[in-house]
Order: structure tokens, then C-alpha cells, then sequence
């Protein structure tokens, strides 16, 4: 393909890039599976004769998610073999992410984990629908399936997911006056002080993925859970420190121990307490909190 041809369609998929790559993070919970996601997409996307396509934006997200569909299949496999809890690789994300109340809520931690407990054609379509708002006669051409039963599968995700998702949409405000209590006790490794900020019933999942120690069963109940992060900094004979962040649109924690960054601290907040923490160690996930990762909805 001479230059003069691929320039339009070099150009539709930078102006796009970022919607394609929030696309298939959403489905697969992997940024860097989204980027090889891309990067099948766009050796697809050279080969479409442009004259034919209508909607240049809805082509690639029909692409995108097919590759996505493929990837997903492959990752439930291989997420079988992993070691201990699987948790989303984690991205920085700058202050707008955090501002657009829709974008945060659909890439937050939380969600994620909801959206691993559906299968993966539930996925596509919950994602597609619910964060895109793609049409689902575009959703069927994209999935492989009728609109109907698109929109049977978008009714029985739609109610999975929101028997599963945070009760309530809390604000960056008050998550961030939670964790800035939270982040006080960890430095201090005041016990009480983190128990004054764990719900009783909150849930601790810790993704080391066979390479850091962690946890490979939940720790449930404020105590266990309070103590394990007490006893996380006893155990390295550390100081272990957390630093505001955004992650996911939210704010979190980054991690450290004796100034090393040992992993990242999302957490679900509700009712003014952390009813989740979500600890990922996995050196292979972290790479994407060392510089802001662009998302959007459109």
C-alpha cells in the first residue's frame, strides 16, 4: 500500500486509538493484551478498503472487539493456571479520567471484577453497551449474533453486573478522605486507625501472581485484614508507606516498602468505609503506573 493510501487510515486509527485501547482494557482487564489487541486491529484495519466503509469509528470498535473476543477466550485459560487471586493491571490516569464520573465508574477496579465473573460474549456486549453506547444491531455485527439475542444477553449482564456492583457511586472526595486515613494508620502502623476505616465486612485481595508473596485465598473481616497489612511491613522488616494516586480514575495508593514501589492499593469504598482492597504486587502489572495512561468513552 502506497503512503498516499495508508495516510487516511493511519490517520482514523490515531484519532481513535485511544477510545480502541479503553475498548479492550474494559474487556480484558490487561493493558498489555489491549495493546497487542491494537496492534491486530490496526494490521486488519490497512487492509479494509475505506470507500466501503460508512462509519469509520464503528468499523475499528467492531474489529477491535472481535480481537478482544479471541484475546478474552485465550486470558480465561490462562487466568485458570494463575497463582492466587487475578486482579486488573492497574493504570495511572490523569485528573479529567477521575472528572468524568462514567469513564471512572467503567474502568474502576470494582467494576472490573464484576465484569470477570461474566462470560466473555456478556462481556463484550455489557461493555459495549453499557460504557460505548453502541447500538445493538452494531453490538450483534460485532459479537456474531442476532440483535435479539444481543439484547437478551445485555438484560441478563446488565442485572448480573448490578447485583455484584458498589451499592453506591461514590465521589473522589470522599474516597480520597478515607484513604488519606487509611494511607496515616499504614505509616504509622497504627491498627486501631486502620480499623477505623475498614468496613467489618471488607474483603482483601492480593494478586502477586507467583512472583511477590502474597495472599492467595481473600482476607475477610476488618481484623484479619488489618493485621495482614500490619504484619506485611513486620515481615520484610520495612517501612511500608502509601502514596496518593489515580488509578483507574479513583484515587489509590501507590505502595512502598523502604522507597521501592511494591504495588499499587485500589480500594471500594461505601458507606465511609473500605468494603474492598485490592492489592496488585505482579511486577508485570505495574509497568502502567509510571506514566498516565489516556482513556475515553468516545
Amino acid at each position: 500500500m502506497g503512503d498516499d493510501a495508508a495516510d487516511p487510515a493511519t490517520d482514523t486509527f490515531v484519532a481513535h486509538r485511544n477510545l480502541l485501547f479503553t475498548v479492550a482494557y474494559e474487556m480484558l482487564g490487561s493493558a498489555a493484551d489491549a495493546e497487542d489487541v491494537l496492534q491486530e486491529t490496526w494490521l486488519r484495519w490497512v487492509d479494509v478498503d475505506l470507500a466501503q466503509v460508512r462509519d469509520r469509528r464503528a468499523y475499528l470498535v467492531r474489529i477491535t472487539t472481535r480481537q478482544a473476543l479471541n484475546r478474552l477466550r485465550t486470558m480465561t485459560r490462562r487466568k485458570e493456571a494463575y497463582i492466587g487471586p487475578w486482579l486488573p493491571e492497574p493504570l495511572l490516569t490523569a485528573s479529567d479520567v477521575a472528572q468524568d464520573a462514567e469513564l471512572a465508574e467503567s474502568v474502576s477496579m470494582a467494576l472490573m471484577l464484576v465484569l470477570e465473573t461474566l462470560s466473555p460474549t456478556e462481556r463484550a456486549v455489557f461493555v459495549l453497551r453499557e460504557a460505548f453506547d453502541v447500538s445493538y444491531d452494531e453490538i450483534a455485527t460485532a459479537v456474531d449474533k442476532s440483535p435479539a439475542a444481543v439484547r437478551q444477553i445485555a438484560h441478563r449482564a446488565r442485572k448480573h453486573v448490578d447485583a455484584r456492583r458498589p451499592r453506591e457511586v461514590v465521589s473522589p472526595r470522599e474516597t480520597r478522605a478515607v484513604l488519606e486515613s487509611f494511607r496515616r494508620a499504614l505509616a504509622t502502623g497504627d491498627l486501631q486507625g486502620l480499623l477505623d476505616v475498614l468496613a467489618p465486612e471488607v474483603v482483601m485481595l492480593n494478586d502477586g501472581g507467583g512472583v511477590k508473596q502474597a495472599a492467595r485465598r481473600p482476607v475477610v473481616g476488618a481484623d484479619r485484614v488489618a493485621r495482614f497489612i500490619i504484619s506485611t511491613a513486620s515481615r520484610h522488616e520495612a517501612v511500608l508507606t502509601g502514596h496518593l494516586t489515580l488509578v483507574n480514575g479513583s484515587p489509590a495508593l501507590l505502595v512502598r516498602l523502604d522507597g521501592e514501589n511494591d504495588g499499587v492499593m485500589a480500594v471500594r469504598v461505601e458507606d465511609a468505609g473500605i468494603t474492598g482492597i485490592y492489592y496488585v504486587r505482579n511486577p508485570e502489572k505495574l509497568t502502567r503506573v509510571e506514566f498516565e495512561t489516556p482513556l475515553t468513552l468516545r
